[in-house]
């Protein structure tokens, strides 16, 4: 097993980060309810070819606090990882989950001229949904189970209101079957679901401004994905100009964690033909 460095970069905000190989810079960006972590194998998978950095966001492993469990943009994000970004080079690609993946989109918009390639699996730009069709519209699933995840920790349960935010990504059951010793850290996590919600209902970047975003996009997709997760790769792939599409006909929203064999041969040959 590959052997990885950890460091904390004492510039403002303190980002945790982990960090693996040598080459051209490749940072990649969890999920919500997840952290840097979640890499460890494609880290291991691009480091012979790959200077790979993977951060923690706020709030989620080694990451700092956030003030408040409800508001928060996705520039604060950004923001919090720009250390690691810089730490990546001056020609960097960006690797992003779900909540990760709409953070890389917002990043790449903010300084295009330093991407050189992007890989998004399923972005959670809810945003994108509600701007041309307020609800009833594809995002009602995931606008119900954050009700309904928020209603239990109002009540005081956080363990059912990780099985609504789970659930909805993973199917009925999901949370139930997941092994005890990793449901603490994340039912703590999820109580900033409602943080995670704001920042991806509210983002104002329009749709039209992705289809200036000229640098090689792979979009990924698990066909048995949500709704909302659909909705979203349905617009943005049409809008990104340089896009490449892979659907995952056996995978869901999770597919990256949960089938790493399948997704990360892919990512790496993106990436290796978009080294420079």
């Amino acid at each position: 097993m590959r052997s990885f460095h950890s460091a904390s970069l004492p510039v403002s905000s303190q980002t945790f980060f982990r960090e693996a190989g040598s080459g051209p810079g490749v940072v990649c960006i969890h999920a919500n309810a997840g952290t840097s972590g979640q890499w460890r194998a494609l880290m291991e998978h691009l480091a012979p070819r790959f200077h790979v950095l993977a951060p923690d966001s706020y709030d989620a492993g080694r990451g700092p606090q956030w003030p408040s469990d409800r508001v928060i943009s996705l520039r604060n994000e950004v923001a919090l990882i720009e250390p690691v970004l810089g730490k990546a080079g001056a020609s960097l690609a960006l690797v992003g989950h779900s909540y990760g993946a709409a953070v890389a989109l917002v990043a790449a918009l903010a300084q295009p001229g330093r991407i050189r390639a992007l890989v998004l699996y399923e972005p959670t730009l809810f945003s994108l949904l509600d701007a041309p069709q307020p609800a009833p519209n594809d995002a009602d699933g995931i606008r119900h189970a954050v009700a309904a995840a928020a209603a239990a920790l109002d009540a005081g349960n956080e363990d059912a209101a990780a099985g609504h935010f789970i659930d909805y990504w993973m199917g009925a059951g999901a949370w139930r079957q997941t092994p005890a010793q990793r449901k603490p850290a994340i039912a703590a996590s999820v109580k900033n679901v409602r943080r995670w919600a704001h920042a991806l209902f509210t983002e104002p970047t329009p749709l039209q401004a992705f289809r200036s975003l000229d640098v090689p996009v792979l979009y990924l997709v698990g066909k048995r994905s949500t709704p909302s997760a659909h909705g979203v790769a349905r617009l943005l792939t049409a809008a990104l100009p340089r896009v490449e599409v892979v659907e995952f006909a056996q995978l869901g929203h999770m597919g990256l964690l949960t089938h790493p064999e399948t997704v990360n041969p892919v990512i790496a040959e993106f990436l290796e033909r978009h080294r420079q």
